[in-house]
């Protein structure tokens, strides 16, 4: 029969209770220590984490400058011993130089997504100093998201993208304010006709103000919205110039396949998206792009809403854009061929395969008396399951051919 020994029955059960409290349950640290990176456009407050469960350290701040932050990053490396350090921020308006910078540097680095930040409900104070802090405190835990970071090239063609939706936001608020100075002076084109077609451009052209000075608005109005639609066209030529230097070029030849994708739609979600089947299923990618609904169940009721709305709302917004052209019923049509010319086989049976599905979904809902506006929301939800679909196929040739 085993002895009864105070001593060490005592030892071993201190032991066992600290294995419960902070044994297993605990996550294993890999890095050296977890800085988290509090950045504004001059400064960055630093604040590092070490291993273990004591409180964060406050290091101070730096000024936003690459020279400094080497600096920085030299000096940590040479307090912890030259160890692989993570380092942390928020994505925001100063981009991704830094974490390409961190990177290089031969440490690792996450841009984390600033609504997914655990947050305590009684926190009433935010400084630069506790956002550095709690930072830190989180990347050790483990309760921060990181976002994908698209690499330079990936940046490149969004960003010309994104300029040229910048500036369509800036030609439909130019004809916006054109229309509205047409309609307070008693002119309109008729209803039903096709604006800003040359049939339009010429009544513009030959219309008449009773006074000189409103004359002088009204031409004011017209060469805005002219130079507008001049500069979306200049853009959208060089998004199309670009195009064959990406290396996602293969990938929107196929997706243009799809009914509603003409090429332009095909590059802004590529541009946005980036790879595709990173996601391991479609279910997350139309969860990534806010388009399920949101849910308040407890118990044994279940309640949904409407859509969440987070992620990335470019994407989203061209999704749904293009769920229109599936109201009308599945066919292969002159334009469709075409359009599909350099897509792959497979991508085209998909893209057949999308059409039947999703145009018989739209007569479906509709006919169950839905809102058309609520059921193309549906039919865009669907379509990123086809788009997830055509990209996992195309990315291996696209990857084989990187190499």
């Amino acid at each position: 029969m085993k002895q009864f020994n105070p001593a060490t029955d005592r030892i071993e059960s201190a032991s066992s209770l600290s294995a419960l409290l902070h044994g297993s349950n605990q996550p294993e640290h890999k890095h050296g220590a977890y800085i988290g990176l509090d950045v504004h456009k001059d400064t960055i407050a630093v604040a590092v984490a070490e291993p273990g469960r004591q409180e964060p350290i406050y290091r101070g701040e730096i000024a936003n400058k690459p020279k400094k932050i080497e600096q920085l990053i030299a000096r940590l490396s040479e307090a912890y011993d030259g160890a692989v350090l993570l380092f942390c921020y928020e994505a925001g308006p100063c981009g991704y130089g830094l974490y390409r910078q961190l990177l290089a540097s031969g440490h690792d680095c996450q841009v984390v997504a600033p609504s997914l930040i655990p947050k305590k409900a009684a926190e009433r104070i935010k400084t630069d100093r506790r956002d550095a802090l709690k930072l830190a405190r989180l990347l050790r835990s483990g309760d921060l998201t990181a976002v994908w970071v698209p690499d330079q090239e990936q940046e490149r063609m969004r960003d010309l993208s994104r300029a040229r939706d910048d500036i369509k936001a800036q030609e439909r608020k130019a004809r916006q304010q054109l229309n509205a100075f047409l309609l307070r002076h008693g002119h309109h084109w008729p209803t039903g006709k096709t604006r800003w077609g040359a049939a339009h451009e010429n009544w513009l052209a030959g219309l008449k103000m009773a006074d000189p000075w409103q004359q002088v608005v009204l031409q004011n109005y017209i060469d805005a919205e002219r130079a507008a639609g001049e500069r979306v066209a200049q853009l959208t030529d060089q998004l199309m110039r670009a195009l064959p230097e990406w290396s996602l070029a293969p990938v929107v030849d196929s997706l243009v396949a799809l009914r509603g994708i003409d090429k332009l739609a095909a590059i802004v979600l590529l541009a946005e998206l980036g790879d595709i089947s990173r996601f391991d299923s479609p279910r997350q990618l139309m969860a990534f792009l806010g388009l399920v609904p949101s849910e308040h169940s407890s118990g044994g009721r279940r309640r949904q809403g409407a859509i969440t709305l987070t992620g990335n709302s470019h994407a989203r917004r061209m999704l749904i854009e293009s769920a229109w052209s599936y109201r009308f019923p599945a066919r292969q049509t002159k334009h469709l061929r075409g359009k599909a010319v350099n897509a792959s086989a497979g991508a085209r049976r998909i893209a057949w395969k999308a059409q039947v599905r999703l145009c018989g979904r739209y007569r479906t809902l509709t006919g169950a008396g839905k809102n058309t506006k609520l059921v193309c929301v549906a039919i865009a939800r669907e379509l990123a399951g086809f788009l997830w679909d055509i990209v996992r196929q195309e990315m291996p040739q696209v990857n084989a051919q990187a190499v």
